[in-house]
């Protein structure tokens, strides 16, 4: 062989290691690593997904008008008039000590604010689902599944609401590998605002999306109610009373009964002697009058007479003209009681017939809400400070303001800093993954420099926030550490499953 063959044969690109997350992938030139957030770039880890900033007067972004004078700062850490450096994209320095791939500062009317920014690897993680509707989803604490794999549970309803409890780290990492990459893949799917389809035991096929109505066996819901039975009756009874005797408006938890009601008594309304099914709480107020299901108010109901008991003959009379109908006022039916004192359908008024209107005009519409909940643990704060408890004091103590892809997070209570957000509120595609599995999800901490300084902050990383809006081929650094050879097999295996 010539001497130089050596110098025109070609030398294979070595496999660069990516550390942003336990599996270490080793990842060849041109391709992604297993999150495809980080790819190997002429040798170099580059970060795939854009750095994102919210521009000037984004609603995400909080206002702050005090002053040229430090001395006028009233305490809020962020600005409309100024971009925000928000963490979606910027990389994350788990399960390591780095400090955060971003330290931002700027100045903010004569106060050095600095932002730290970072994206967290959250094992203990998980989303709270509101669902805005009376039809029956499942019974609480019944099991979610989503292609046959549980993802959570079913929680005690709200008003006029369903709510879920998704993902966490049972459900993560406590079951088999598939469970826990069918919850993780759920969870992004969720909070990134996708539409994901859910089985409950021994109840509904939901479809669930973030600020879309949901879809219960196929049906795409309209109205969320505008109260329950008793409410309704309280805040129509004096546009009944005109044009009817009796208003029976059904619900699966609390069943209204006009006459019988105190906005019934108040109007002087003559008892109606219409009797329903039931177990009666207060006057006019009755729990448990049919089964729970996606009919009249969240019952079983599909006509509503066979809610009714016989009428009291002693106080009942022919002619009476009744009025049934739903919470969200989409089903009615109008009677008249014949010579035996039996509801007949009969002929309803207009004035009566805009009643009914009125109940669903007063109806907000159905949505579904995703509010994603995590805590930040330990590597996460450690890229912020050095003494990572300082953190969670300042957080505490509302010196250090939280927001996830610049929208206010709410901070829970109690020890740790567990957050929750609506997605809604966030950049559009603000979550990945890591096939740990484990979500990926922005997180912000806004607080003034010397604050900063204080709880042992690293502040030899802060850069200017202009410099980050370059627009660059966005390089990582990578721990100067020597790579396993053997670790590309495990990566193999892991990824395989």
């Amino acid at each position: 062989m010539p001497e130089d063959a050596t110098d025109t044969m070609h030398v294979k690109p070595e496999k660069i290691r990516c550390d942003a997350c336990p599996v270490m992938c080793f990842i060849s030139e041109g391709k992604a690593g297993a999150c495809d957030r980080y790819a190997n770039h002429a040798g170099d880890l580059v970060r795939l997904d854009p750095l994102t900033v919210i521009e000037n007067g984004a609603p995400a972004v909080a206002f702050l008008g005090q002053g040229k004078d430090p001395k006028n700062w009233n305490g809020d850490v962020l600005q409309g008039s100024r971009p925000f450096v928000t963490a979606v994209g910027a990389g994350t320095t788990y399960p390591d000590y780095k400090p955060a791939p971003f330290i931002v500062s700027q100045d903010v009317d004569g106060v050095d604010m600095i932002t730290v920014v970072t994206e967290g690897i959250y094992s203990y993680c998980g989303v709270k689902v509101k669902i805005d509707t009376d039809r029956f989803i499942g019974h609480e604490r019944a099991v979610v599944r989503v292609n046959g794999e549980a993802i959570g549970h079913v929680m005690t309803s709200e008003y006029g609401s369903k709510m879920l409890s998704l993902g966490g780290v049972e459900h993560l990492t406590g079951g088999t590998k598939s469970a826990g990459r069918v919850t993780c893949d759920a969870l992004m799917n969720l909070c990134n605002r996708d539409a994901v389809t859910m089985q409950i035991d021994e109840g509904a096929e939901i479809i669930v999306q973030a600020g879309i109505a949901p879809i219960i066996n196929g049906v795409r819901e309209k109205l969320m109610r505008v109260g329950c039975g008793s409410a309704a009756i309280g805040m129509f009874a004096k546009q009944w009373e005109p044009h009817v005797d009796e208003v029976i408006v059904v619900d699966d938890h609390i069943t209204g009964v006009l006459t019988e009601h105190e906005a019934g008594k108040q109007l002087n309304m003559r008892p109606s002697g219409v009797k329903i099914k039931g177990r009666r709480s207060t006057p006019g107020r009755y729990f448990q009058v049919a089964e729970p299901g996606t009919g009249w108010g969240g019952t079983d109901v599909e006509d509503p007479l066979t809610i009714l008991k016989p009428a009291d003959a002693k106080k009942a009379w022919v002619g009476l003209r009744l009025l049934m109908v739903s919470t969200t006022g989409e089903q009615w039916a109008y009677y008249e009681l014949d010579d035996d004192l039996i509801p007949r359908p009969a002929e309803i008024s207009e004035e009566l017939r805009i009643t009914a209107d009125r109940i669903a005009e007063n109806c907000e519409p159905s949505l579904c809400s995703v509010l994603f909940m995590g805590g930040a643990g330990g590597s996460l704060r450690a890229g912020v400070t050095e003494n990572p408890v300082r953190l969670t004091r300042s957080v505490k103590d509302a010196l250090t303001y939280v927001s996830c892809g610049g929208a206010e997070a709410y901070v829970w209570p109690g020890g740790g800093i567990t957050v929750m957000v609506d997605v809604m509120e966030m950049p559009t595609n603000s979550f990945g993954y890591v096939p740990t599995p484990a979500l990926v999800a922005p997180i912000e901490f806004t607080l003034r420099r010397e604050d900063y300084d204080a709880l042992g902050g690293h502040m030899e990383y802060i850069i200017d926030a202009a410099s980050v809006l370059k627009g660059e081929l966005r390089k990582v650094t990578r721990m100067p550490s020597q790579p396993d050879p053997h670790q590309a097999q495990k990566t193999k295996r892991i990824l395989r499953g």
